[in-house]
């Protein structure tokens, strides 16, 4: 009988056959030369820009940051002169854009949800109204957005001496919203410490009424204390230093009005453009996140008696952010990026401040990698908190 004798042509993993046939091995091989075709690509970039510019006489670098600025910024979170050096200036613009996009994405988380909401309702009118925003305002490109929304502020609304007076101390005109504020006065940092305080005290009552909540079944009225606490214990502080509450109402002087709080029509047409924009997204995210969790929760809570008020916000929307919060992010990201679009409409962004920088110092480079650097790292802080998020909301698996 015959035997069957076949050819062995296997090769020991240590030699060369066995390392192309490892995908360990062949990964990192081809992550190497990628990395090896990058690394050159940027030498030679690099090093042809830089012999451009010295060809050219071109100064480098980011001494200039140290220069006087010598231009105004119509807003500013700080204190700022034009005889501030170019770094206070950029400082200023960055702190004008988290300005925006903190805001818009306040507004825009609350109202994209109350839209998102509506546009499951039963009501006929309703769902009706929030799938026409949802409709409208996605379509319609947010530069063209903005640019209408500042023209109807600069040009429908009236002059200073012709404003629109609502109540005694708030008015509206082509200059912005004008309304009284409280002066500063030295007692209200204790006041601002009792606010921190009623937040702790807050946060610790809720995680105290989840737990009691997991342990008996029972729902304590954590929403009701928790405000009462937040907003009673700096009341008692403000009652207790003796109650200062001297105000800062505008007054019509010349062309504008002096004191108080003014918000320009700039960053007002911005953010609205923001918030609409972003917030159409926002509804239809919120919307599929709901649809998404089965209606047999929906039948089990309403069941145990729950109101559906109650159903929403105990057992549906803490299932669907685990849905809704990945698409949201992006979301909240693109509203960062696209605020650089207030250069459009002359509001004094990160993008406006570094764009009339480079103009007066001729540092391209230096002034575009200050302006990536920036947004990079606005994207980076706002993925990192919404990843931690992310995965505290997640399922716990066990």
């Amino acid at each position: 009988m015959k035997k069957n004798i076949e050819p062995n042509f296997h090769i020991g993993a240590g030699g060369k056959s066995g390392l192309l046939n490892d995908p360990k091995f062949r990964s990192l091989a081809y992550q190497f030369i990628a990395l090896t075709l990058v690394v050159i690509l940027g030498y030679f970039l690099v090093s042809n820009t830089a012999d451009n510019l010295k060809r050219q006489a071109i100064a480098t670098g980011f001494g200039f940051l140290q220069k006087e600025a010598s231009f105004e910024i119509g807003e500013a979170v700080i204190p700022y002169s034009p005889a501030d050096p170019y770094f206070k200036a950029l400082f200023v613009g960055a702190l004008n854009t988290v300005k925006v996009a903190f805001v818009g994405i306040v507004l825009t988380t609350i109202l994209g949800t109350f839209v998102g909401i509506a546009r499951i309702s039963k009501n006929w009118l309703v769902s009706r109204i929030a799938g026409a925003y949802i409709e409208i305002f996605q379509d319609i490109p947010i530069l063209l957005q903005l640019f209408f929304w500042y023209s109807l502020f600069c040009e429908i609304l009236p002059s200073p001496r012709d404003a629109i007076e609502i109540g005694s101390d708030v008015f509206i005109s082509n200059r912005g919203l004008v309304m009284a504020v409280p002066e500063w006065n030295p007692v209200y940092q204790y006041v601002f410490m009792a606010l921190l305080v009623g937040l702790a005290a807050a946060w610790f009552f809720r995680r105290m009424a989840k737990n009691y909540q997991k342990k008996t079944g029972r729902i304590l009225p954590a929403f009701t204390v928790s405000s009462v606490i937040i907003v009673g214990i700096p009341l008692i502080v403000w009652l207790f230093v003796g109650a200062p509450l001297k105000m800062s109402a505008p007054e019509l002087s010349g062309f504008n009005f002096r004191g108080g709080l003014a918000v320009s029509p700039e960053f007002s047409a911005l953010l609205l453009g923001l918030v609409l924009y972003t917030a159409a997204f926002v509804a239809e995210i919120v919307r599929a996140g709901i649809q998404a969790i089965s209606h047999g929760q929906t039948e089990a809570a309403m069941s145990l008696g729950l109101k559906p008020g109650q159903v929403l916000r105990l057992v549906i929307l803490p299932q669907a952010l685990r849905v809704i919060i990945p698409p949201l992010t992006s979301q909240m990201l693109n509203l960062t990026k696209n605020s650089s679009l207030a250069v459009a409409i002359g509001f004094p962004d990160f993008v406006s401040v570094a764009s009339t920088t480079i103009n007066q110092t001729g540092q391209a480079i230096e002034g575009i990698l200050l302006i990536m650097a920036v947004y990079l790292f606005f994207s980076l802080t706002t993925s990192v908190f919404m990843n931690w998020y992310n995965r505290k909301m997640a399922f716990v698996e066990r």
